[in-house]
């Protein structure tokens, strides 16, 4: 199968041979002809196989006919949850679409509203948007929405993780009532399933995996280790295996400054990624591990989503998500397009119950591991920790008065 024979339009199949695309990825093949002829769609795939072409190629072709965009509206509306995942489908959108005569625009917090607002006065044909500042625009009447024909939700169950489902359902609220709706995503929970079923019109729906199945390509393995002595672990890896590039996740923010921080003392190249930074600060650090100026990223779960990181060979869980979802998220980094990659869990004695949630969910045992020239902090089995009985503590003695 080809591009071609999906209906695409010359000028982007001629931009896709420019970039090397020739033949589609299963969620593309299925998704691109159901938008092309104007349904509702739901997809569910892995990470990586190409979910975010699969909707933005279709609607490139779509804005090339219809109305001229007027003042302050937009036609294709796409909602993401973190700046990152709005700022690389704004990548593709103007990739996919450099030879159509459309105009785009991302917009996100935490930077300056003003020349967002410009940005829209004189409309846009394809809008890319976070919740938040998608409000901040149109309660400031930068921003109507009686053009639009079509909505995307994009990884639209971290959007609820998040808490976005107020300013979800406020947005759904302004949107004329007859358009599109598109949900693309690599988890499918419940709750995406009730907020589709009262948004979708008998949408096609598309799920090319197991629900909340992990990338298939990429091996899964966890090393047992006492907590305080994780970055000693981790530093060893990346000396004894010479990584050259990998990205770190964390738990919290103020963890991912720390664990930078001890790395660098240690003299490892690392950069840091997580909300309380600047967009200026974020978006340098992912240029830095991208171009190799850095070996190690270290991120919070921030950046789970809408990190494209081409050819990223290794995903270290330095911290177990609480949320076992986030872990099919994390390593999703790696292992895209078809490449090989590495997830690596280091696992201490308080997060065997987190463990086992995410081989529950993933329906995987991760394969135990010990490093090669690395002394274990404690030799008591992975399996058998969560069965440990604690030791009751001793009654204190009543003080002598």
């Amino acid at each position: 199968m080809s591009f071609a024979s999906l209906g695409l339009s010359k000028p982007l199949l001629q931009t896709l041979d420019q970039l090397g695309y020739n033949k589609p990825t299963p969620v593309q093949a299925k998704a691109i002809p159901a938008i092309l002829s104007g349904k509702d769609v739901i997809a569910t795939a892995q990470t990586g196989t190409g979910k975010t072409a699969s909707f933005t190629l279709p609607l490139l072709q779509h804005l090339t006919t219809g109305p001229k965009v007027k003042a302050n509206r937009v036609r294709v509306l796409i909602l993401t949850p973190t700046r990152e995942l709005a700022i690389q489908v704004a990548a593709s959108v103007a990739t996919y679409g450099e030879a159509l005569p459309l105009k785009s625009s991302v917009v996100f917090g935490g930077v300056k509203i003003n020349p967002q607002m410009m940005s829209l006065r004189s409309g846009v044909d394809l809008l890319i948007a976070t919740p938040g500042r998608l409000l901040d625009l149109y309660n400031k009447n930068a921003l109507k929405f009686t053009q639009l024909e079509c909505l995307v939700l994009d990884e639209a169950d971290r959007m609820l993780e998040l808490g976005f489902i107020k300013e979800i359902q406020k947005i759904i609220e302004l949107l004329p009532k007859k358009r599109q709706n598109l949900l693309f995503s690599a988890t499918f929970s419940d709750e995406i399933r009730l907020l589709a079923k009262s948004i979708f019109n008998n949408p096609v729906q598309i799920e090319l995996s197991p629900r909340n199945s992990a990338a298939t390509r990429v091996s899964h393995t966890a090393y047992e280790v006492d907590k305080s002595k994780k970055t000693a672990l981790l530093s060893h890896m990346v000396r004894n295996r010479k990584w050259q590039q990998a990205l770190v996740f964390t738990r919290t923010k103020k963890g991912a400054d720390q664990l930078a921080k001890k790395l660098r003392a240690d003299g490892i190249s690392t950069s840091v990624i997580h909300g309380d930074k600047s967009q200026a600060v974020r978006i340098k650090a992912l240029d830095d591990f991208k171009t190799n100026r850095v070996r190690l990223l270290v991120a919070t779960d921030l950046a789970a989503r809408g990190l494209d990181i081409t050819g990223l060979p290794h995903v270290v869980n330095f911290d177990l998500p609480k949320v076992a979802e986030d872990y099919i998220h994390r390593i999703g980094r790696t292992g895209r397009a078809g490449a090989e990659g590495e997830a690596i869990s280091l696992v201490s004695a308080d997060e065997v119950k987190l463990l086992s949630a995410i081989e529950n969910l993933i329906r995987q045992t991760l394969v135990r591991e010990t490093e090669i020239g690395f002394v274990p902090s404690h030799s008591v089995p992975l399996t058998q920790l969560s069965s440990q009985p604690r030791k009751p503590k001793r009654a204190k003695k009543p003080k002598r008065r």
